[in-house]
């Protein structure tokens, strides 16, 4: 896709592409090279405010639709995205900068999660209860919320579009998203994949802009009634202040510094290959990337000459090349942000063992040691490809030290050892805990999420249930 004399891509809204006020737009670059990629119509708060009518005037009708019919329309989804792979895939690599094994995940990822939604529809229930009161009918129902803010981020772009959207159509709600100003054609894409597949006009709109410009006039809208938030902690905290200030539903996937404890007993080379993965996926622009690893001394300088050999050849070529591991930074603020948490580590005495070099947009992996807790890299998100790696004496205190952290989305540990597994899942304060696997894992159905400074609720097919409907409680008097 190039910009050269083409009509700016619209917003989607009512089941069409339109403009923006004042034909208003910008320029999505390719992160590989910052080269142009698209021109999108720029959104406003008139432009939002058309999407949130639209979904609202829609919603007092889909509401009302069959299950055989979202069913039908979310499988049909599903088989068309899946269709349409290598479209997607292109996308991927080259609006959002994926190395094609991470898009190709993404996109078959994508599929299982819409096809994981078709099974809410009929999940959405209510039950009967018992009565202190002879005659009485007791029961609850589920009823969908109404409009959905679906605000995304740039590094799993189609990930959380078909997750959150999917769930919140399969309930009956309807949908209302606002992409990373990074990655607007994906979701513009999918928006019209999700209309081809049968959904009713307004039932999903897309707005394209800045989210720091026009993000607020999507939260604090009247009509919208959740709002689903995947970002940074301090834009998810204020996202979270307006949402409280009207009493609205919100789920935050927020941040995280995410530990990974060896133990001595580990397999060695399992630890280093989940290390590797959990770390270096998507140049580590993750927010479950395990970039704290403390290491139980007796394999410490193992452990280390094996990840850093590994490190070393991950591949840093062609993104449609299947070596291709490392891909680039998706902007030039991410790009200052992880030097400066580079060249502030160095300066303050820690040692590079790997990696710290650039080849253009892109970070070469980076292996960190004698980190020290004054150095921003030790407790401040880097979202990129640095991670530190640190001896501890045990399990005690690789459990201090992996809880010191304002954080708390995912964590892991590489050990044979059954009671120091489970002791460690007891006492890790993160939403989600791996055994001898990578802290970079997610299935549709699970709850995903974090504590502390890492969110607020938790995404999945159960969890959104909860999360997308209003229980009622309706009784009924009978003669008796």
């Amino acid at each position: 896709m190039t910009t050269d004399d083409q009509q700016a891509l619209g917003h989607w809204i009512n089941g069409e592409h339109c403009t923006s006020a004042g034909g208003a737009t910008f320029t999505v670059f390719n992160p590989s090279d910052d080269s142009p990629f698209s021109v999108v119509a720029e959104g406003s708060a008139v432009e939002m405010d058309l999407a949130v009518q639209a979904a609202h005037d829609a919603f007092q009708t889909y509401r009302h639709t069959s299950v055989n019919e979202r069913e039908r329309w979310l499988a049909n989804a599903a088989a068309m995205l899946e269709e349409r792979k290598a479209e997607f895939v292109d996308l991927l690599i080259d609006e959002a900068g994926s190395a094609i094994s991470k898009a190709q995940f993404e996109t078959g990822k994508a599929v299982s999660f819409i096809r994981a939604a078709i099974g809410m529809v009929r999940q959405v229930s209510g039950k009967t209860l018992p009565s202190d009161y002879p005659g009485r009918i007791s029961l609850t129902w589920r009823e969908p919320r109404g409009v959905v803010a679906v605000i995304t981020p740039f590094n799993v772009p189609l990930i959380k579009a078909s997750r959150l959207c999917a769930n919140a159509l399969a309930t009956g709600s309807t949908v209302v998203m606002l992409p990373s100003e990074h990655t607007p054609v994906i979701a513009l894409k999918f928006a019209e994949l999700l209309s081809e597949a049968g959904f009713p006009d307004g039932a999903v709109n897309v707005v394209a802009g800045d989210g720091y410009t026009i993000g607020d006039s999507l939260v604090t809208h009247p009509l919208v009634r959740s709002v689903t938030f995947t970002g940074s902690t301090v834009v998810g905290k204020h996202i979270q202040q307006l949402c409280a200030r009207d009493n609205k539903h919100v789920t935050l996937e927020l941040g995280g510094k995410n530990p990974l404890v060896i133990l001595n007993d580990a397999t060695l080379s399992d630890a280093v290959q989940g290390a590797v993965r959990g770390m270096f996926m998507h140049q580590g622009q993750a927010c479950i990337s395990s970039s704290r690893i403390y290491v139980q001394k007796g394999i410490y300088p193992e452990f280390i000459k094996a990840y850093t050999g590994a490190v070393s050849k991950l591949g840093v070529g062609d993104l449609r090349d299947p070596a291709t591991i490392i891909g680039p930074i998706i902007s030039d603020r991410q790009r200052e942000r992880i030097k400066r948490h580079i060249r502030d580590a160095q300066d303050k005495g820690a040692n590079i063992v790997v990696g710290g070099d650039w080849e253009g947009n892109r970070c070469h992996p980076t292996v960190l040691t004698n980190v020290t807790e004054d150095m921003e890299c030790h407790a401040e998100e880097t979202f990129g490809p640095v991670v530190s790696v640190y001896q501890v004496e045990d399990l005690d205190e690789g459990l201090v030290a992996a809880n010191n952290s304002r954080y708390g989305l995912s964590s892991a540990i590489y050990t044979n050892d059954f009671n120091s597994a489970l002791r460690y899942a007891r006492a890790i304060e993160s939403g989600m805990v791996h055994v001898n696997g990578p802290s970079v894992t997610d299935e549709a159905h699970v709850p995903f999420g974090g504590v502390g400074d890492s969110g607020f609720g938790r995404e999945g097919t159960e969890a959104d249930i909860d999360a997308l409907t209003e229980l009622k409680w309706v009784t009924m008097q009978t003669k008796t």
